[in-house]
């Protein structure tokens, strides 16, 4: 890893990543932070689609609903915090073309249960684990001052809602069947990322 990103490893990290952001990925969100915003605006919006997802798929399964009701509700208040920024900064949310990665990630969610429940928790907290990290080097890296302090503030929930996925992960299965299951989801996210085009996206 280059000096750029050595800093790393003074901040918490989420082990389970099977790869580490490039510098080139780093360089391309600083040039173009708008974008960056706004996919992270998108970003957050679809984190509390996900998870009120599961809390309607799942209606029945005892305490599921009380651990994800408080992290929709902190999803969408940093979408709000996000989308803020965007509009003070004179712009405002946009469509913008998604990178194939959440969409290939969702695609190995296997079919039956419960295998289908465990897979959800785990891709949900390999995406949060990847945010963290990508936010973790623009707290640190990015020129402006003011989405330093927001990316700061930000990746602290994103590793408090991996931790609860992995929590709920873990409450229902077996530690070996999670473990050895998240370490195969996470090489496959990190050969999602190897193939896919740069762009100034969080998951590109």
């Amino acid at each position: 890893m280059s000096d750029l990103l050595n800093p790393m490893k003074e901040y918490s990290t989420i082990k389970w990543l099977a790869s580490s952001t490039s510098e080139f990925w780093l360089e391309q969100a600083i040039a173009n932070p708008i974008e960056i915003l706004i996919d992270h605006a998108h970003c957050e919006r679809k984190a509390a689609g996900s998870a009120l997802q599961l809390m309607f798929r799942y209606l029945c399964e005892p305490g599921l609903a009380e651990a994800l009701t408080p992290l929709v509700r902190e999803e969408l208040e940093h979408f709000e915090l996000v989308l803020e920024t965007i509009k003070s900064r004179g712009y405002y949310l946009k469509p913008l073309p998604a990178p194939p990665y959440g969409a290939a990630l969702a695609k190995q969610i296997r079919k039956l249960e419960p295998q289908r429940m465990l897979d959800s928790f785990l891709v949900a907290g390999l995406i949060e684990a990847r945010s963290h990290e990508r936010m973790t080097l623009l707290s640190l890296h990015s020129p402006d001052e003011e989405l330093r302090k927001l990316y700061g503030h930000l990746l602290e929930s994103e590793a408090r809602h991996f931790g609860l996925y992995w929590y709920l992960a873990e409450e229902r299965c077996e530690r070996e069947i999670v473990h050895n299951r998240m370490r195969e989801l996470a090489l496959f996210e990190s050969e999602i990322l190897a193939t896919l085009h740069f762009e100034p996206r969080m998951h590109s």
